[in-house]
């Protein structure tokens, strides 16, 4: 595995400091935190639909 060591992560954080600057990791984890939301949102209603099929073709 590639992050089994502290220092591989410490070293992937400051790479990514250095590639993103410390003013803009905060946003993009924001982004990426609101993304996962999102698609974790439509798996779930994507998991209801299936179990339920009269559920879609009611709403048409």
């Amino acid at each position: 595995m590639f992050l089994r060591e502290p220092s591989h992560i410490l070293l992937l954080l400051l790479v990514l400091v250095v590639l993103f600057g410390a003013k803009r990791l905060p946003d993009s984890a924001r982004s990426l935190g609101k993304s996962m939301r999102i698609f974790k949102g439509e798996m779930k209603e994507m998991k209801e639909e299936s179990k339920d099929p009269d559920k879609g073709s009611a709403e048409k």
